[in-house]
């Protein structure tokens, strides 16, 4: 007679999965201790602001990666968001260091307990700091939140600036898979999606998020240069505004932020 073998690999399973979890914990705790421990030493010493600025990105990348994989979603969506307030800074300005330890307790936070695994993700994220690229005395923030889906680089560069400058607190997210989870726990005010983005297009992420009732309601836009009757963008909501790269892009992304009363 055969043996019933049902549950015998899933409760092994379960066992390493969750050795692995608290293994991914403690690490976790130990870089987030690290962290703050080297972060007190950069107010004292503004020499070990670059080593600080460098250890932060290191660590942002190695929590949002680890935490992916054995489940700690709130670990991953806040090493994210630092991850994203940290690109493209050689040293962080001195005025930052309280945006960091804003993010450092977070992350203490979720470690030790005092806020749930299970929490909601965009009622955090959203007080947590944005990526600095100004002075902040030139901008009237507002509190909106958007999620920029598009590949590093100066056209990147340009939009989020743009967006900064409205006073919106933008978050860039490089990858349409990436981007699918972050979107709906950040439930962020408004999406901007790159057409063409690898592996899977932008423009399956917006009729995805337009078609799924956990994300219909998300105002959305598509960045593109293609032609107007290009075959893909018939797949859109006939809603999402498309904001055409080129001499038009200003007054295409001024267009879809009032259509959307964003302005």
């Amino acid at each position: 007679m055969a043996k019933d073998f049902s549950g015998i690999y899933a409760g092994e399973f379960e066992e390493v999965a969750e050795t692995v979890r608290q293994e991914t914990l403690e690490e976790a705790r130990d870089l987030v201790d690290e962290l703050d421990s080297l972060l007190g030493n950069a107010r004292h010493d503004h020499a070990l602001i670059g080593e600080f600025t460098n250890k932060s990105r290191h660590t942002s990348i190695i929590l949002k990666n680890q935490a992916g994989v054995v489940g700690l979603r709130l670990i991953g969506t806040i090493a994210y968001r630092m991850e994203s307030y940290l690109t493209n800074t050689k040293d962080l300005p001195k005025r930052a260091l309280d945006d960091m330890q804003l993010f450092i307790d977070r992350l203490s936070d979720v470690l030790e307990g005092r806020i749930s695994m299970d929490a909601d993700a965009s009622g955090i994220i959203r007080k947590l700091p944005s990526h600095i690229t100004f002075n902040e005395d030139d901008v009237e923030f507002r509190n909106v939140e958007v999620i920029l889906v598009m590949l590093h680089g100066t056209a990147s560069h340009y939009v989020e600036r743009e967006l900064q400058q409205c006073g919106y607190r933008v978050t860039v997210v490089t990858t349409v898979f990436e981007a699918f989870p972050m979107i709906v726990r950040v439930k962020p005010d408004f999406v901007i999606i790159s057409a063409v983005m690898p592996e899977l297009y932008g423009i399956d992420l917006a009729v995805g998020l337009s078609s799924m009732p956990a994300t219909r309601n998300i105002p959305l836009a598509l960045i593109t240069s293609l032609d107007a009757d290009d075959e893909q963008l018939k797949f859109l909501s006939k809603s999402t505004p498309i904001i055409r790269k080129g001499p038009s892009f200003g007054d295409d992304l001024f267009k879809a932020l009032d259509d959307l009363f964003l302005i």
